[in-house]
């Protein structure tokens, strides 16, 4: 069996240099780092995950914090995150918040017990509004933490502007002639933090008075972020002709799905009959020709991962910065000039 001795013989260095090469020390040189490395790998030898932590203080392994797990933006934010803390070495260890508003029990045992004990180095917090108190308890943790959504006081965050990226959305479609728009989103009840729905509804809302077209409360609808949501508030609206709209912005690319496929089932051709645009960048979305607002959800958890292992560093920053994700309009078969239109 390969044992830390035969490792240390091999690199030609003492077993305290490879403890501390394998533990990703920075006391110890990139050339001789990479030489205890190559022996450990030739050997098949892997350091004791309790004997590293025991000795450095760290266990080498972050919490990510999410409200949902059900859903296709959260999934691949996870999948970011997870392979950016492989890569340096790191185990994920997945906190679930979910329905917490019936059971707030759960919300406060995670904050005032399970990540009180030593089982994480830092923290990424997904989407979740923190309390002052629930900050506080992190702050009083001494570890470092990201917030990916919103801001979030004394961390560093990542936030998508929403209502920038539904004024996008939705400027497209103007841009192309329609006037009469529908927008799907989430009801004011729908559990979403930093008020996402409504800063969407909002940026659809001001993309419409830009164009000097007057809002219309009957072509608002809800559909909550899901498939069948979007799905049975477009058949809602679209199958009656009176307010049929020429284009449908739904604030989610399943919801945008959903319309699509309520479309198809009326015999409406897309975009012909009707134009669809969604955000978010869902690996679907060619599939279905969707024009979207790409927000990079995979790139968004590797991002929020490579500045907590910033964070983690000996000489990490000290100062918490509040960032702006990036996000791109992607034009596809879905959209199309109104009908009757002429430039």
């Amino acid at each position: 069996m390969a044992t830390i001795q035969r490792v240390a013989e091999l690199a030609g260095v003492s077993t305290a240099t490879v403890s501390r090469a394998l533990a990703g020390k920075d006391t110890v040189s990139a050339a001789t780092r990479l030489k205890v490395e190559e022996a450990a790998r030739s050997l098949g030898y892997v350091a004791s995950a309790t004997a590293s932590s025991l000795a450095s203080g760290r266990t080498r392994n972050v919490g990510i914090v999410m409200p949902y797990l059900g859903s296709w933006y959260y999934a691949s934010v996870l999948k970011g995150a997870h392979r950016a803390l492989a890569d340096a070495g790191y185990d994920l260890t997945l906190y679930h918040l979910e329905d917490t508003d019936r059971h707030p029990e759960r919300r406060r045992r995670l904050f005032s017990e399970f990540l009180g004990r030593k089982r994480v180095d830092a923290f990424i917090a997904v989407s979740l509004e923190l309390t002052d108190e629930e900050l506080d308890r992190i702050h009083d943790l001494g570890k470092p933490m990201v917030g990916l959504g919103g801001p979030l006081r004394g961390v560093t965050t990542l936030s998508l502007d929403d209502r920038a990226v539904a004024d996008l959305a939705t400027s497209h479609l103007t841009s192309l002639g329609h006037r009469r728009i529908a927008f799907i989103g989430g009801s004011e009840g729908f559990d979403l933090d930093f008020h996402l729905p409504a800063r969407r509804r909002q940026g659809y809302e001001d993309a419409l008075t830009a164009a000097g077209i007057d809002l219309d409360p009957a072509l608002r609808l809800e559909g909550d972020f899901t498939i069948e949501g979007g799905h049975q508030a477009a058949l809602q609206i679209l199958g009656d002709p009176r307010r049929r709209p020429t284009a449908i912005f739904a604030a989610s690319d399943e919801m945008a799905i959903g319309t699509i496929l309520a479309a198809r089932s009326l015999g409406l051709r897309v975009p012909e009959d009707l134009s669809v645009v969604g955000i978010d960048g869902h690996e679907l979305g060619p599939f279905f020709g969707l024009t979207t607002v790409d927000q990079r959800p995979t790139e968004q958890g590797r991002l929020a991962a490579e500045l907590l292992l910033n964070e983690l560093r000996p000489q990490g920053p000290h100062e918490h910065t509040a960032r702006e994700l990036p996000y791109d309009l992607t034009v596809r078969r879905s959209t199309a000039v109104a009908p009757g239109h002429h430039d």
